[in-house]
């Protein structure tokens, strides 16, 4: 694996947070920026993952955008109930 160098323009203040918070982690910038877009597109994809199946499900079950808002509140109005 091999890395590539890119430029990035960020805004001072921005800048100055990343730097803050790679000092107080002892890490560079670079590592704290890799780190930040492995967890961003990490978090994109289990999402995307969820809402698959979230569709998935509606379909089997012949949903429609309606139905699901109907489904979501009569699931908070039943854990209102038991909590």
């Amino acid at each position: 694996m091999s890395n590539v160098t890119v430029n990035i323009s960020f805004q001072d203040s921005l800048l100055r947070g990343i730097d803050r918070m790679a000092r107080r982690e002892s890490r560079s910038r670079s590592e704290l920026l890799r780190e930040a877009a492995r967890s961003y597109i990490q978090r994109k994809e289990r999402w995307a993952g969820i809402f698959a199946l979230g569709r998935k499900i509606a379909r089997a079950k012949g949903l429609k955008p309606a139905d699901v808002s109907s489904e979501i509140r009569a699931h908070r109005k039943s854990k209102a109930r038991r909590g």
